[in-house]
């Protein structure tokens, strides 16, 4: 029987680089196409946010470009501070324009820079061979390809949350200062720009906490207590402190009002049949198992992040089955407990002979190789590079100074940002105004919300079709002031 073969750092550190290059390239495709691709309403609130941003920052700009983008900015509802829309809209004063992609660029680089925290954590419990598979699996998940390089808050957060789980890690291996502080600032910039994370990064902080000292002798430990203040400081002042009132309409909107849904069982069948369309089942179970038999520092920590995760998805049950950018943090957690699991089965392997060796390689070349493809065919797949010029022509023949009701996609945001028109909405209706409630006579609520209104413009065909009373309503009442492929705009001024 024969050993291990020694690790040979040279060897490993070429294929970190190539891995991250890999990771770099797939996030580098169609970089200048709008940002439609992956959860397009998110995005577009955060180019939306960005412009208004850049617009202020702008000494030259268009005094009424400037009032515009400033007036849509206001009109987002700011639930995180625009920490990455500050960066972009910097970028765009440095390059002289208003470049989206940018945002792309930052994302990609933070989750790049994440990796390397994640490949030296998981080559502390296992390898670096055992590491390099789980960096792979983190770089190449076509989901984390389409959604760390998308522009909103949760790649720079889910960066952030790795490299401070990275840091917990070394002050459990440590119990030094500079580990504590690190941890504390990392984490608590984390649950800053996004305060979804701060259920696994609380889950985290107390296993971790509770595996150094355990029950009886934490508390007396002053770096737990500054650990935590840095944790919880800066996200207290901003969300608790600085806008109470948009945190708890966020918390009874998205929480109170839909706790309901826990008291079924096709809630939690849908929302582990969504994790795995994103992850693989199989995948998932694996990174379990090799939570159980990783090092006991490891264990404890994935434990309270796998718990924090589970009491997050009870919090916000809505989005468990429907938005997957809410499971990005998963991403590094799945594959921080692929990285025990991985270690044994590489040193089996490395008892063999050169032929199965090498026959092994060549499975993991293809394991990794396929999900990069995947992910690059579903990036090239679809080209929005036409959006803009449709929704600045729907913008066009929009009237001037007129008030317009919309039944379109993406809360209005497409109009906004491309024809820089704001409307007012026609709800659409879906499983969330289902399990809302709040039925109205149609007639009453045509009448209200139509109100002092000029034109109803119809740009979501799916949803015209699935609300006859809405398109019988306008079709025999009111007559077409413009229309075009992909469009209808009813004049509500001049009733037939």
């Amino acid at each position: 029987m024969t050993t291990p073969p020694p690790s040979r750092p040279r060897f490993w550190a070429l294929i970190l680089i190539a891995l991250l290059a890999l990771g770099g390239l797939l996030r580098l495709l169609d970089l200048t196409d709008p940002p439609l691709d992956f959860h397009s309403t998110r995005q577009l609130r955060n180019a939306i946010v960005a412009r208004g941003i850049y617009y202020e920052w702008h000494p030259d700009a268009d005094p009424l470009l400037r009032d515009l983008a400033m007036a849509h900015r206001k009109s987002m509802g700011q639930y995180e501070p625009p920490i990455i829309e500050s960066l972009v809209a910097w970028t765009y004063g440095w390059t002289g324009g208003e470049h989206v992609w940018v945002a792309r660029l930052y994302n990609s680089l933070f989750w790049l820079l994440a990796g390397l925290a994640l490949f030296d954590l998981a080559r502390r419990i296992a390898s670096p061979q055992a590491a390099l598979a789980a960096l792979a699996y983190y770089l190449v998940l076509p989901f984390a390809v389409q959604a760390s390089r998308s522009f909103q808050p949760d790649p720079l957060m889910a960066s952030a949350f790795v490299i401070g789980i990275y840091f917990l890690y070394r002050w459990m291996e440590a119990q030094t200062w500079k580990w504590a502080l690190l941890a504390g600032l990392v984490a608590g910039f984390a649950v800053l720009v996004k305060i979804v994370i701060a259920f696994m990064v609380g889950g985290a902080a107390i296993a971790a906490v509770l595996s150094v000292y355990g029950w009886r002798r934490f508390w007396k430990s002053p770096q737990v207590w500054v650990m935590a203040a840095l944790m919880v400081a800066p996200a207290l002042a901003y969300y608790v402190l600085g806008n109470p009132g948009r945190s708890s309409e966020y918390f009874f909107s998205w929480t109170v009002e839909l706790l309901k849904l826990l008291a079924s069982s096709t809630f939690y069948a849908r929302w582990i049949g969504f994790l795995g369309s994103l992850f693989s089942l199989t995948v998932i179970m694996l990174s379990l198992a090799g939570m159980l038999i990783a090092p006991s520092r490891l264990r404890a920590i994935l434990l309270g992040l796998w718990l924090g995760y589970l009491l997050y998805g009870l919090t916000l049950p809505f989005q468990m089955y429907t938005h997957s950018y809410y499971h990005l943090q998963l991403v590094p957690v799945v594959a921080l407990g692929l990285a025990p699991l991985v270690g044994l089965v590489i040193t089996q392997v490395s008892r063999q002979s050169r032929f199965w060796r090498l026959a092994f390689a060549g499975l993991m070349l293809f394991a990794l190789l396929y999900p990069a493809w995947v992910a690059r065919s579903v990036l090239v797949a679809e080209d929005f590079r036409s959006e803009p010029a449709f929704w600045q022509r729907i913008g066009q023949d929009i009237p001037a100074d007129s008030e317009v009701v919309a039944l379109t996609q993406d809360y209005g945001y497409r109009l906004m940002y491309f024809g820089w028109r704001k409307v007012d909405l026609w709800p659409i209706t879906g499983e969330l105004s289902a399990l809302r409630g709040g039925d109205r006579d149609f007639a009453e609520e045509f009448a209200d919300r139509t109100a002092g209104k000029d034109c109803f413009l119809v740009t979501a065909f799916g949803q015209y079709e699935k609300q006859p009373e809405l398109k019988q309503m306008l079709t025999e009442h009111y007559p077409l002031a413009a229309t075009g492929a992909g469009y209808l705009l009813f004049d509500l001024r001049h009733p037939k």
